[in-house]
């Protein structure tokens, strides 16, 4: 059978020192003959691994399921002598033997990946060693790494017992306890899963059986042990924790955090009662940049549980290298590898380790120091410096002693109660750890992403490495080349969706968000330039602030840099405050006899009993629990043997939470149905639609391993025609934007073959690039950055020229242009953008000569403003015309995008005549005049209506290469009082559906985008509906309703009960306060289905006759249909109650209804239909034929309807100045006539939805792809 998921349990191992070895340790010391006790080797003495049982009649029969947790297939034998293996204490022979000197040997099955061979070193670090007395039992944890990097943990207890002469058998003991000696064995329980304080616990409880019992006994015991820990199932990702009793102790499991985490059973603060902050921030350095680090400690134990507290410390970034904690004085050696590696030896070592190699971080866990095998000093570059402070006064505020938390409190006389107590403060720390160093590495990589392009999956280094501090630099240099960071860019270009990411979005400012909204070219803010010239510590501080919450600068314009360092986005107490779940807890059985099948099965079937019922009991809303609990008894079932009712819990599991979907493992069940089982699930729908679903998945997934890879950005060496240009350029980081980069190809190559020279193309990035450096180094007076805003930049800086105000030197930002003054440095405003009437070039006398000059006109000076910019003078005539055009485009459409499109146009014309400097540079920045040339084309008035009712423009495909379509828009309301760390988001939320199950969510609060993008399979989305505050349901072209969780902005539920494309959704009404939520969904082929929400289960499903079945409406009991044919009111049941077709006139013509709206106060129907430049009225009461027809006027046809206070809002197409554009009707409710007619959209009105009857706003086809805001009267 294929793999079947392990239980706790993979093997355990008993290592100990050789009989005869210690029979002539023994007889010598009795003897006399040694004076010092030797060190013994140490070898393989007992070997358990599961399977422990099968079926009786399991001879030569196959099979028929794995009998426990176990990994059949990844098995090998191990040969075990055992009378010889069997260790010699308390003068006993080996249970089973006959005390004769013949030897039996039993094949003992072992998982395929077991190093016995290394594992007593391992288990005996330090070497066996004789005692001659009793010691205390010692505990250690080990680490095992395949060569695919697959990881298996272990803990080893060391335990003594007393040898004695081998001639006093059968229990009589010798009489002399002076020569009583003691051997060492060693216990090793090994799992795939890092338990290492639960495994601890389990052998704490087998210690008190071993030592009061004989030897004899030992072994039964030891494999009794093992075979009830192979019971044990591991928990699923999420807050259900597992627990069992295994006396004296209850033992517990807790569950990993997520899918991408590993389970944390150990204690986190450790590390941080070792080190401080500064010394842990080195480590962590050099891990991050790859250092060959080697951990030293006098205890074993403290070697592994620092390593693995670091490598959780790194998360979500891997260790790519050895990892090898523990190593035995026979593996040194090891420490002289070429690679970069974490290893672990004993502190005794030091000296011997430090003088024999090189290149060595030494970190002494014992005396809290970190050095350098070269040198008294230690050469690792700093931790970013602003990261490094956060982390720092985190780490200071952090609550690591126990008693501190429990002085208060009484003395608890149940031992399970006050490990109880101690569990929940530690993983409520653990908790707090992890969020802290995840804001580390969030601070460090916080602006990775930035310098990111997602379609060539490029990251642009260079430019990320450009926009760092200078004293971070070296940092960021030793960073960027390591394979840990190149897995972590991965991760990004495939926009997973860790921790981290949820970090960084949640823990993004305001401002950050508003200036992300545009795609501007890096340049330093006037806020940033006042701070590059204050101290070190002014610096600092006023980075403190600004991360602070409520003490960020005001959101200002929406056109803005995105370069910023990466700690003034922390929001200190968002970025803490991780919604907690509240853990729950399932307690497994009473472990039965473990070694025989039959009890075996009764306790299976036990748990599966245990599980139904809380599956039962658990609140329904509670989807996420329900979840954990399928998954637990889907497990159980399948190593229980009951394939068909393991599917059945998956394909629940897969309704409730695809995040925790264990795909690899039903794909292997579903390979092992038999014959029998194969004809049952083909007659159960759910199963076999599970089974065709999984198939499919399995073989997208196989498709899809493809290791895509990370490129660095790099300057061509060919010759490029248009396509690969584009490629390029976006690589580059300057422009993502096709069409921008088509006209920027049309410059470059004017009067010449249509392809870019390589020598050519580097010019112009060198340009681009050293312009963006220059502007790095602005000298802005004071007096200046007083007058300018905190978040403009000076794009463009003019040499020194005369002009009608004195000499001095021109710059340009986003918004105006002003004048630096020479001699005594002063500053004196041009014009801002919008203020300009006339811009033209003239010239102005000087001496006998006349010098080319800029003349300005504005509305606010009478005098015209001169400048005599002599061979730049035609540049800046064109980059100003171009930004005054898209500054008056900007206000006219209320869409701040235009003014940055200018601005990147006005930047490529400089770097174009700077990288041509030929008379025709000129000329080929001309191309580039996008909006100049719009204007003198086609003036692009905005009507007056219009303009007034227009209050905002917003560009949802700002991170794609070109516009999107807008499919649907949905609105969900806020919550007042609901802090964003809390289940949900306090926030209003717009969602925006594009292309290609995009789905994009901005904040309805400030318009700021919060989630660039949310995938939900592949194809169109249909429709979408806010279900309540934590989710959202996204009907698609696929057949899918994708569940959406407004607290993780993730997938995490599907319903794939419809076989057709879904088309609509609505909400139903609650007849009572406590009804349960019902929801309906339609799909083309006339469908509708009846959903529980809080189960999601169907409770209803019919279908209707119709051509295409579009959306679904419930009003006053009774459900609405509307199909491309007629509109149909329908009864709960399903049946027909009424039908309306389209109207006489229109139904020999080639359209059909596109949408309708009810409007129960009125009892009438109001239709639109495709291809019709009208709305058709119906009354409820006769609808027969509508009452009333309105024509739209320019209209071609509407496409979608909603109802705001008195009006009705009608999208569509129609004809504007002699060209088609998206338009919007308001008509008067009540008059039924067109108040107003608004034109803001160059392609067809596709979506329309309302912001609680404030705004409305709509969103449009390809060409346009842009959301309009409207202000509603």
């Amino acid at each position: 059978m294929a793999d079947i998921p392990s239980g706790l349990l993979e093997a355990c191992v008993v290592v100990g020192a050789a009989s005869d070895k210690l029979r002539e340790v023994h007889q010598s010391h009795q003897q006399g003959k040694i004076k010092e006790l030797p060190l013994l080797g140490a070898e393989v003495l007992q070997v358990h691994a599961p399977p422990f049982v099968t079926k009786e009649s399991a001879s030569s029969e196959t099979q028929a399921h794995a009998p426990a947790f176990s990994r059949v297939q990844r098995r090998r034998s191990f040969i075990k002598k055992k009378k010889e293996r069997a260790g010699i204490a308390n003068g006993e022979t080996a249970k089973g033997s006959d005390g004769g000197g013949d030897t039996t040997t039993e094949d003992i099955s072992v998982p395929k990946d077991l190093d016995l061979i290394a594992l007593p070193q391992l288990c005996f670090p330090g070497g066996l060693q004789i005692a001659s007395e009793q010691r205390e039992d010692s505990y250690h944890y080990l680490v095992f790494t395949d060569v695919f990097g697959n990881r298996t943990h272990a803990v080893v207890v060391q335990y003594y017992r007393p040898i004695q002469d081998v001639g006093h058998q059968n229990g009589h003991r010798s009489s002399s306890k002076s020569s009583r000696l003691y051997t060492a064995y060693g216990i090793c329980v090994i799992s795939k899963y890092p338990y290492y304080n639960a495994l601890r616990d389990c052998l704490s409880c087998l210690l008190t059986q071993l030592k009061p019992s004989w030897m004899g006994d030992f072994e039964e015991r030891v494999k009794e042990f093992s075979a009830k820990l192979a019971l044990v199932p591991i928990p699923p990702p999420g807050q259900l924790h597992v627990v069992f009793n295994l006396r004296p102790l209850q033992i517990g499991l807790p569950s990993r955090e997520d899918k991408d985490r590993p389970a944390v059973d150990l204690d986190l603060h450790l590390p941080f009662l070792c080190f401080r902050p500064r010394q842990l921030l080195q480590i962590i350095t050099s891990l991050l940049t790859e250092q060959r680090v080697v951990l030293l400690s006098c205890d074993w134990a403290r070697l592994t549980l620092l390593a693995e507290s670091l490598m959780l410390f790194i998360h979500p970034l891997v260790w790519q290298h050895p990892f090898v904690p523990i190593l035995s004085r026979q593996m040194l050696d090891f420490l002289m590898a070429p690679t970069a590696y974490l290893m672990g030896c004993h502190l005794h070592h030091y000296e011997e380790v430090a003088a024999e190699t090189d290149d060595l971080i030494l970190v002494n866990i014992d005396d809290g120091t970190v050095s350098s095998s070269w040198s008294d000093g230690i050469d690792l570059p700093d931790v970013p410096m602003a990261a490094a402070e956060c982390f720092i006064t985190r780490v200071e505020g952090l609550q690591v002693h126990y008693d501190l938390e429990v002085c208060h409190l009484g003395a608890s006389t149940e031992v399970n109660e006050r490990r109880a107590q101690r569990k929940q403060w530690q993983r409520k720390l653990n908790t707090h750890i992890q969020n802290i160093t995840l804001e580390l590495i969030v601070n460090i990589f916080r602006e990775v992403h930035d310098h990111l392009n997602y379609e060539h999956r490029v990251f642009n280094s260079e430019e990320f490495l450009r926009s760092r501090e200078p004293a971070d630099q070296p940092f960021y240099k030793k960073v960027l080349d390591t394979h840990i960071f190149h897995s972590f860019l991965k991760d990004r270009l495939n926009r997973k969706m860790d921790a981290f990411t949820c970090m960084e979005l949640s823990t993004r400012t305001e401002d950050y968000r508003l200036r992300s909204m545009t795609e501007s070219p890096r340049r330093p803010t006037m806020q940033e330039l006042a701070r590059k010239y204050t101290s070190p510590e002014s610096r600092l501080s006023k980075r403190l602030g600004a991360s602070l919450p409520n003490l960020g600068e005001s959101g200002g314009s929406l056109v803005g840099p995105l370069r910023q360092t990466s700690f003034k986005n922390i929001q200190v107490d968002s970025g803490m405050k991780s919604p907690q779940r509240p853990v729950r807890f399932f307690k497994l059985p009473e472990f039965p006899p473990p070694l025989a099948y039959h009890y075996v099965q009764n306790y299976y079937q036990e748990m599966i009993t245990l599980l139904g019922k809380a599956i039962s009991g658990a609140a329904s809303e509670d989807s996420s629990l329900l979840a954990r609990y399928h998954y637990l008894r889907g497990f159980v079932n399948t190593v229980a043997g009951k394939r068909l009712d393991a599917l059945e819990d998956f394909q629940n599991l897969y309704k409730t939470d695809t995040d925790i979907f264990p795909g690899e493992l039903v794909n292997a069940l579903v390979d092992s149905l038999q014959e029998g089982e194969q004809a049952l699930a083909d007659r159960r729908p759910e199963i076999k639609r599970l089974i065709s679903r999984v198939k499919r998945d399995h073989e997208r997934e196989r498709a899809r391993h493809v290791d895509q890879g990370v490129k660095r950005f790099q300057l061509p060496k060919k010759h490029m025609q248009l396509e690969d240009f584009v490629r390029r350029v976006q690589e580059s980081g300057i422009v993502k934007d096709q069409g921008t980069i088509h006209r920027l190809f049309e410059a470059l190559t004017v009067g010449q073959q249509k392809q870019v020279d390589p020598e050519i193309f580097r010019v112009f990035y060198t340009f681009w690039k050293e312009t963006e450096a220059e502007a790095q180094e602005v000298a802005l007076p004071a007096s200046a950055l007083e007058h300018l805003e905190a978040n403009e930049c000076v794009f463009k800086l003019s040499s020194s020229v005369k002009t009608s105000h004195g000499v001095g030197k021109i710059a340009m930002t986003q918004r105006r242009l002003f004048l630096l003054t020479e001699g005594r440095p002063g500053y004196m405003e041009v014009t801002k953008f919008r203020d300009i009437e006339e811009v033209k070039i003239s010239s102005a006398p000087f001496l006998l000569l006349r010098i080319p000059s800029l003349k300005i006109k504005t509305t606010l000076r009478k005098e015209t403003f001169e400048v005599n910019l002599k061979s730049e003078v035609d540049l800046w005539h064109l980059m100003v015309k171009e930004m005054w055009a898209g500054r008056k485009m900007a206000d006219d459409h209320k869409d701040p995008q235009y003014m940055q499109q200018a601005l990147t146009n006005a930047l490529l014309m400089d770097a174009v005549v700077g990288c041509l400097q030929s008379q025709k540079a000129i000329f080929a920045a001309t191309k580039l005049a996008h909006f100049d040339r719009m204007k003198l084309e086609v003036p692009l008035m905005v009507p007056k209506t219009t303009s007034e009712t227009l209050k905002h423009k917003i560009n949802p495909s700002l991170d794609l290469t070109s516009p999107q379509a807008v499919d649907v828009l949905l609105y969900t309301p806020g919550q007042l009082g609901v802090s964003s760390d809390s289940e949900g988001d306090g926030n209003p939320k717009l969602w925006c559906a594009l292309s290609d199950g995009k789905v994009v969510v901005f904040d309805a609060a400030s318009w700021s985008m919060q989630q660039n993008q949310v995938q939900v399979g592949t194809s169109r989305v249909n429709c979408m509906l806010g279900v309540d505050r934590q989710q959202v349901w996204i009907g698609t072209q696929d057949s899918v309703i994708y569940i959406i969780s407004t607290r993780s902005m993730s997938c995490n539920k599907q319903l794939r009960d419809h076989r057709s494309e879904v088309t609509g959704l609505s909400l139903g009404e609650r007849s009572e306060k406590y009804s349960p939520k019902v929801a309906y969904s339609c799909s083309a082929e006339g469908t509708v289905m009846v959903w529980d929400v809080s189960t999601l289960q169907v409770r209803k499903q019919f279908r209707v006759s119709c051509d295409r079945l579009q959306s679904v409406q419930l009003c006053n009991g009774t459900l609405w249909c509307c199909a491309r044919d007629c509109i149909m009111e329908v009864w709960k049941n399903g049946m027909l109650h009424r039908k309306i077709c389209l109207p006489e006139q229109l139904c020999g013509s080639p359209t059909a209804f596109s949408s309708f709206l009810l409007y129960h106060e009125r009892e009438q129907l109001w239709t639109a239909c495709i291809d019709v430049g009208e709305l058709c009225v119906w009354h409820l009461r006769e609808p027969t034929k509508p009452f009333q027809r309105i024509q739209l006027p320019d209209c071609a046809g509407v496409t979608c309807l909603i109802k705001v206070k008195n009006q009705i809002w009608v999208g569509g197409r129609g004809w504007s100045s002699g060209k088609s554009r998206g338009k919007i009707y308001v008509v008067d409710a009540q008059r039924h006539t067109v108040e107003k007619e608004l034109v803001a959209h160059t392609d067809c009105v596709q979506a329309l939805c309302s912001a609680e009857d404030r705004y409305v706003l709509s969103g449009a086809a390809r060409e346009d792809g842009k959301i309009a805001i409207w202000k509603v009267e």
